[in-house]
């Protein structure tokens, strides 16, 4: 109901927040194919926030990684996981060892 609230009006630009969290890998996968045809069929700009690497590879163009406050990598979904970064490796690879403080 949110998202055919959020196109019904044709915006530019929809942003989504953490929109897989807590769902199952076929809606998962639903979601982010309907992203996709959202972006491509009305020709909007979509933001998305989500920590989903696996979702990030499947809708993304750009991606940016934020780390305090700051963007810390930025680039092509396909260049995540050739990123020498520190702070890319450590996130999209869960690890608890890094630049990235731990609480």
């Amino acid at each position: 109901v949110a998202l055919a609230r959020a196109i019904v009006g044709n915006p530019k630009i929809i942003f989504f927040d953490e929109p897989t969290t807590g769902l199952d890998p076929i809606m998962t996968n639903t979601i982010n194919k309907l992203i996709r045809e959202i972006v491509e069929t009305m020709e909007v700009t979509a933001l998305t926030i989500t920590h989903d690497i696996s979702s990030v590879e499947e809708i993304a163009d750009n991606v940016a990684i934020l780390e305090g406050g700051r963007i810390q990598w930025e680039g092509k979904p396909k260049k995540l996981r050739e990123s020498k970064d520190p702070y890319v490796y450590q996130f999209i690879n869960g690890e608890t060892k890094g630049p990235i403080k731990m609480i």
